[in-house]
């Protein structure tokens, strides 16, 4: 059995008596040994399997994990020592085996045992102190840049897999890119089934239909384009813009959409050229690696360099993927994920782009199509169990239209909920004193979250409307909402709905995406000028409109939100974003001539 310092020296009498007070206790993989803000009122000594430290987020997509454990470590000592709640939580990253020593057994030792209560005490200060000498090295590591052994082996066969594939043609690389996109298409089911059972969010049979947008939509997309060499000529101005690759790529993928997500970047990268290092959530690593294996199928068959995609496959944590990040051979970043993690990547001082939360506002307008603005709305939203960035999120409807609008939703089986309902419903979704949408509620599908709050219709329920007024920070239902429930504003007139979508914008999902039902071409126009979005969507579903599935837009499951939403670029990424251009500029004289008349202000 594990001892730390003292306590290994310890007599056989005072050894027995320790052993009295500690209880063995056991835990499967993925259970709760302890959560953040709880009080430190014991501590652990581990002794078979690791754990996880991780930082207790709202934010699903943002990697929480601080660190791991394994066996021969002490756990929750700090807590215990200073008296303030515990600052992380502790899960079992494996089946772990401890043995738990309470406050109160060892506040028995003080007036009968002192000496062994000293020599506890030595221990747990001991193990704290080391706990901090590591602290200061991973601080050290960051302000310094230490490398570290594993990322930059990764990273040098990225660099080199990466320039065997520079001068490909453009054939050779849509060949490769084809079959790419028909293999995913072949597993989008298993991929699909194997994502919900993984992560417990989402449903399959519309991550199918994802992971298909992502691998052929955007395939067919790209096919035919030139991603090398020179791509454009201005004849008259004599100048040729020519393109090359930007290197090596570091792709942050989220546990929302982790295989369409991965297969998007996948296909933009070798488009241009670029070697992939994926980063999955550690929520999806499975079906990541699964993923990664048969697009490394794919590449062996096309003679490519397997290490042209490469994944994280060691333990992941917050310091791994920063450590890419910081890497002086990763040239570029594409962060899809939760704020903070979008954040660190702009930190990290390599170029990139990063994408913001939705919360899009769409207005019902009285000259719209209600039967198909309904459809739209219950078809979107509900897709996927809400994990759509860009889907609608708070109806602003129109009064005029309000009892027809709702009927339509009725009729299409959402459950509009009734004043009475919504005090009880927020109760039980939200946390944070109710400021926040529970964690748990993520994902889940409209009939889950339904039963589970004692909301009741006569049909199977596929989306939940919830009326409010408020709009602030402290009402959940005006942020964005990452299930099969949307917010419902009612308005007197077009003019209050656009004051209502621009306000939701500014308070949650600046430059992301707004939608607008009506017929009307000058309102369209103002909604649009009106809006700090980048994304305008008119009468559509906007999941699906937003990734160019039922718009114009380009296919992508990367979206900009550019300066209003501190972003990069306002786009649908893609793979022009990675691309480095060099321009070749020829002496054109006439233009020194255009010039001549200004020479009269530096003359004496």
């Amino acid at each position: 059995m594990f001892l730390p310092e003292p306590l290994d020296k310890l007599t056989p009498d005072d050894a027995q008596l320790f052993s009295s007070l500690a209880t063995a206790v056991r835990y499967s993989a993925g259970e709760c040994i302890f959560k953040e803000g709880t009080p430190g009122d014991r501590f652990y000594l581990l002794d078979q399997g690791q754990v996880r430290i991780e930082l207790e987020r709202s934010e699903i997509d943002s990697d929480a994990v601080l660190g791991y454990l394994d066996s021969n470590h002490v756990l929750g000592e700090i807590a215990l020592l200073d008296g303030r709640p515990r600052s992380a939580s502790a899960y079992a990253h494996t089946n772990v085996e401890l043995r738990e020593v309470a406050a109160e057994a060892l506040n028995g030792l003080l007036d009968e045992h002192p000496r062994l209560y000293g020599i506890v005490f030595a221990a747990l200060g001991g193990s704290a102190a080391l706990k901090l000498r590591r602290t200061n090295d991973m601080l050290a590591d960051a302000i310094f840049e230490e490398s570290d052994a594993a990322v930059d082996e990764v990273v040098k066969r990225a660099v080199e897999a990466q320039k065997q594939v520079a001068d490909w043609p453009e054939d050779r690389i849509d060949a490769m890119l084809s079959d790419i996109a028909e293999a995913t298409a072949r597993h989008s089911v298993e991929f699909a089934e194997a994502t919900v059972k993984e992560t417990r969010i989402g449903n399959a049979e519309d991550k199918t239909l994802k992971n298909l947008m992502a691998s052929v939509g955007v395939y067919q997309w790209l096919a035919g384009q030139t991603a090398a060499g020179p791509t454009r000529e201005d004849v008259t101005n004599k100048v040729t813009e020519l393109v090359r690759p930007v290197g090596v790529v570091l792709g942050l993928i989220p546990m929302t959409n982790p295989v369409a997500t991965a297969v998007f970047k996948i296909v933009t990268c070798l488009k241009a050229r670029n070697a992939l290092i994926l980063s999955f959530h550690r929520s999806s690593k499975h079906v990541g690696a699964q993923v990664g294996e048969m697009i490394q199928g794919v590449l062996k068959e096309h003679g490519a360099p397997v290490d042209l995609v490469q994944w994280i496959k060691d333990r992941q944590s917050r310091k791994t993927t920063e450590s890419f990040m910081r890497h002086p051979g990763v040239a570029f970043i594409l962060a899809t994920g939760g704020t903070t993690m979008v954040q660190a990547a702009y930190q990290s001082g390599t170029p990139a782009i990063g994408v913001g939360p939705g919360n899009a506002p769409t207005l019902i307008c009285p000259d719209a199509n209600i039967d198909h603005a309904a459809d739209c709305v219950v078809t979107s939203k509900s897709f996927d169990n809400g994990l759509i960035c860009g889907s609608e999120q708070n109806l602003v409807v129109c009064r005029a239209v309000l009892p027809r609008f709702v009927e339509s939703l009725i009729q299409r089986r959402a459950a509009v909920l009734t004043e009475q309902e919504v005090p009880d419903f927020k109760e039980k979704v939200t946390t944070g004193q109710g400021s926040h949408i529970n964690p748990l509620v993520i994902g889940q599908g409209a009939d889950v979250i339904a039963r589970t709050t004692g909301i009741k219709r006569e049909y199977p329920i596929k989306l939940l409307v919830v009326p409010t007024e408020k709009i602030d920070a402290q009402n959940p239902f005006a942020l964005e909402k990452m299930a099969p429930v949307i917010s419902l504003f009612v308005v007197d007139d077009e003019d209050q709905g656009i004051k209502i979508g621009k306000k939701l914008l500014q308070l949650e999902g600046a430059g992301h995406t707004a939608v607008i039902h009506t017929e009307n071409r000058e309102l369209i126009e103002r909604f649009a000028a009106a809006m700090p979005a980048s994304r305008v969507l008119v009468n559509t579903p906007a999941s699906h409109g937003v990734i160019g599935s039922t718009t114009g837009l380009i296919p992508s499951l990367t979206l900009g939100c550019g300066t209003l939403g501190n972003n990069s670029t306002s786009d649908n990424v893609n793979f022009k974003h990675l691309l480095n251009t060099t321009r070749i500029a020829e002496y054109l004289p006439e233009r020194m001539l255009q010039f001549m008349p200004l020479l009269k202000y530096i003359r004496k």
